[in-house]
């Protein structure tokens, strides 16, 4: 099996996609934006051949770098796994006659309209929403919905470019702010928020996870004080409140032509019950991945690669562990000055911990909406989900990054 992953350098877990794919005996290419000689050794050593361009997301020039690697081998598969890449890489997909994610698939898992549209249609609940490119169209929805509604660039990953509008004051800004452009406006939807992962093989569901944000992902990517985190929570398979989920899960995959292919759903439940918003045909990120395997004592890499290449999985999940991560912001723009509460929470919970990142002192500050991997942030297991959750408020109420 001959597989072509776009991107192998960036960010630091695509390695372990093709690390995957070398383990189970795959023989691997990559396009890449960077040269050869940027490549690190175990890349150099797994890789069968490395085509740099100048940008991936270029349908031509992956394109006239695909027909290159055509010419000397065959190909079987082309794979993507950033958000950013699905639908260039799709589109040369079938271009070049190679099977996997189709364009119309990834056109609905990157068009946030199309693909409410898509999902509404078939049964799966969403926020209502349009999307438009004249003001008036704009202001008629508002009208019709009411405020607060969401703001955002038609083709956003999750809450990118997202803005929250209460007013017609705060709608004039937001329209400005966006210009000519075609955005999406959904009503916005009240309750708590989640994520629904699978791993799917032609259409099926092989692996599936449940990960829940405190707090949503809107207030925590605009809100300096807050440490946010997200949960992966082993009790799928044991609470049958998930049972919805799942069901309309399968629902998605079978609307959107899902076919084998990790998956990223994320989802609402609040007073209008259950509501599905954005769907990426993707790995989650902020290597959510790296928790699923913890808390399931599993290799998802591995079996992403098993199913890309040979249409099973190898393992099962065994929902022993819950794991989650928090993110601890630096109190100002800047540069680190320190740490305080670390220690304590080491000598309390080390053997809880998976493992943390904490830039050394005078490394730059990342702003509050880069995400949840931007500065420094740790990562905790438990058998109980409760206590995790607890453990990990803990952490922020006790961690503090300092700038200056």
């Amino acid at each position: 099996m001959h597989v072509v992953f776009i991107e192998p350098r960036f960010p630091a877990n695509q390695k372990l996609f093709v690390r995957a794919l070398a383990e189970i005996g795959a023989t691997i290419t990559a396009i890449g934006e960077g040269s050869k000689e940027s490549l690190d050794d175990d890349l150099k050593r797994w890789l069968m051949h490395y085509e740099p361009v100048k940008n991936v997301t270029d349908d031509g020039a992956v394109l006239q770098a695909v027909r290159f690697i055509q010419s000397k081998k065959h190909i079987d598969r082309l794979e993507a796994t950033i958000e950013a890449h699905i639908m260039p890489t799709a589109r040369v997909r079938e271009a070049a006659g190679i099977p996997g994610t189709s364009v119309l698939t990834a056109h609905l898992c990157r068009d946030k309209p199309a693909m409410k549209d898509a999902l509404r249609a078939g049964g799966v609940p969403c926020a209502r929403s349009i999307g438009a490119s004249k003001v008036p169209e704009v202001r008629a929805f508002v009208e019709e919905v009411g405020y607060p509604v969401i703001l955002k660039p038609r083709a956003a990953a999750g809450a990118s470019g997202a803005v929250r509008v209460d007013s017609d004051a705060e709608l004039e800004a937001a329209l400005k702010g966006f210009g000519e452009a075609s955005i999406a406006v959904e009503e916005f939807i009240e309750g708590h928020e989640g994520f629904y992962d699978t791993l799917t093989i032609g259409g099926r569901v092989a692996h599936d996870f449940v990960s829940h944000y405190y707090p949503n992902v809107l207030e925590a990517m605009r809100t300096r004080w807050i440490s946010p985190q997200f949960i992966a929570t082993n009790r799928l398979d044991a609470v049958a409140a998930y049972d919805e989920l799942k069901v309309l899960g399968k629902r998605v995959i079978e609307l959107l032509g899902l076919e084998t292919s990790a998956t990223h759903m994320e989802w609402f439940y609040g007073p209008k019950g259950l509501k599905f918003s954005e769907i990426g045909c993707r790995p989650p990120g902020v290597r959510a991945w790296d928790l699923y395997n913890v808390g399931n004592d599993m290799d998802l890499y591995r079996e992403w690669a098993i199913a890309i290449c040979t249409g099973r999985t190898s393992q099962r999940a065994s929902r022993r562990l819950s794991a989650g991560i928090i993110a601890l912001r630096p109190d100002r723009d800047g540069r680190i000055a320190g740490y305080e509460g670390l220690e304590a929470i080491g000598r309390k919970y080390g053997g809880y911990i998976i493992d943390a990142h904490t830039p050394p002192e005078g490394t730059p500050t990342q702003p509050v909406e880069a995400g949840y991997m931007a500065n420094a942030w740790l990562r905790m297991k438990h058998e109980s989900y409760d206590t995790l959750r607890g453990m990990l408020d803990e952490v922020g109420q006790t961690v503090k990054v300092r700038a200056r």
